[in-house]
């Protein structure tokens, strides 16, 4: 069936929302939408495959001139930039994009992206970045917070990871999520037995859980699957 882009990509959201990324994947790709393609694979924890559509997206549309296009890929390239592990540069290209978006008033551009944009924000308000907006973009997440308790935006970015997960640590965590024992997942990512359970230790901490269920609760509400 015949979507609009813009139909097609919230159609993406929902469905990565719900958890079903294959769906996602397929109508990303059918619809040729970049943005949602990148979605999908930082909902898979691949920021490396994000980051190849996004860099040369953001110069594209620079070089045309689109300016709200250019900042719409700018706010997904921090995030996706923070996913890797990038926090200095997710940090400064979001406060280049919060000086672009502030004249403008935009505010669900960011705030529609839950507790990772939070924790962005939270960074950039304390560089000085932009910090009356930044902490209005804040505020915003905490209202909607508070009337839906069940969303991914938080109260506060104080509920963000202090430490990010690692890209092994990722992929561990999705092998997690699929069910995968400890042995199977080091036989698919070809590492030792002990490693396994050493990452497993380190995604169990920095999410502050107890148990593999948990941590699949846990990454979902902090937008990290």
């Amino acid at each position: 069936m015949h979507q609009l882009p813009e139909v097609a990509a919230t159609h993406v959201l929902l469905l990565l929302h719900q958890g079903h990324l294959t769906a996602a994947a397929r109508l990303a790709e059918h619809h040729e939408l970049p943005l949602s393609q990148a979605r999908v694979h930082l909902a898979r924890g691949d920021p490396p495959a994000a980051l190849a559509l996004l860099e040369p997206l953001r110069r594209r549309m620079a070089a045309k001139g689109w300016q709200n296009e250019q900042l719409k890929v700018m706010v997904m390239l921090s995030l996706a930039l923070q996913a890797h592990g990038d926090n200095d540069a997710a940090t400064h290209l979001l406060g280049d994009a919060l000086e672009l978006a502030e004249p403008g008033g935009f505010i669900r551009l960011f705030a529609d992206e839950g507790l990772p944009m939070a924790h962005l924000l939270s960074k950039a308000a304390a560089h000085g970045m932009m910090p009356d907006y930044s902490r209005k973009l804040l505020a915003v997440c905490e209202a909607e917070q508070q009337k839906h308790p069940t969303t991914s935006c938080p109260p506060s970015a104080a509920h963000a990871l202090i430490e990010p997960l690692s890209q092994r640590e990722l992929e561990v965590l999705r092998l997690i999520a699929q069910g995968f024992s400890k042995q199977e997942t080091g036989e698919r990512l070809f590492l030792a037995l002990d490693t396994v359970k050493g990452h497993n230790r380190k995604v169990f901490g920095k999410l502050q859980v107890q148990r593999r269920t948990e941590a699949v609760a846990r990454a979902r509400e902090l937008g990290l699957m």
